[in-house]
């Protein structure tokens, strides 16, 4: 039996999906965002929208994935979500079709830290990239912080490559600075491996985080 699984988010699933944005983000952040804005996060909020992006998504090519580790109980340990890419996506003064109508944007792929190291990052993101392939998407972008080196690392080691881009958000009058990572998706499928649930999504066996 593998470890870990990836699937479908579902309703029941936006709690605990909220827990671990909020867990991972208070350790991952830290040192990128301020304090009092990571501790003033409201779980209860970041559930309801997360219930509202499962339940009610913008368009059938948005999509939330959950990473799941499978041991004598199973447990919600990371998630993907990912759509056609809009004015979220572009760096400031790029014009409204600079990505193109082919082009995937991820907006969250986190793994709680406890839990990293165990190929759920990597089942994620190949999940992600057979769906964006079945959706038409023949490019994605993501946009990943300057001083987060850890996804910088993870993207670029799968073979994400900064196109050039670059912003600044403003976290509470603090300038957060931004790059934009991009990648091709394959033309054919990757190799899945063997899943337990029937909703699940294959996705290569890889030991990346």
């Amino acid at each position: 039996m593998a470890l870990g699984y990836v699937r479908p988010a579902r309703p029941e699933d936006a709690a605990e999906i909220a827990r671990v944005q909020l867990a991972t983000w208070r350790v991952a952040y830290r040192r990128l965002l301020p304090r009092h804005v990571l501790d003033n996060l409201d779980e209860a909020w970041l559930a309801r929208r997360w219930s509202a992006a499962v339940q009610e998504p913008p368009s059938a090519a948005h999509r939330v994935l959950v990473a799941v580790e499978q041991a004598e109980q199973s447990y919600l340990v990371g998630f993907a979500a990912s759509g056609p890419a809009d004015a979220e996506a572009l760096a400031p003064g790029e014009p409204e079709q600079a990505l193109g109508s082919g082009v995937a944007a991820v907006t969250d792929l986190l793994v709680e830290p406890r839990w990293g190291r165990r190929g759920h990052g990597s089942r994620l993101l190949a999940a992600a990239v057979d769906l964006w392939r079945a959706d038409g998407f023949t490019h994605a972008v993501a946009w990943a912080f300057d001083g987060d080196e850890a996804t910088r690392k993870f993207l670029t080691s799968t073979g994400w490559e900064p196109d050039g881009a670059a912003r600044a958000l403003d976290v509470d009058d603090m300038l957060v600075p931004q790059v934009r990572l991009h990648v091709a998706v394959p033309a054919e499928p990757t190799d899945a491996v063997p899943t337990e649930p029937t909703d699940a999504v294959p996705a290569e066996p890889t030991d990346a985080s």
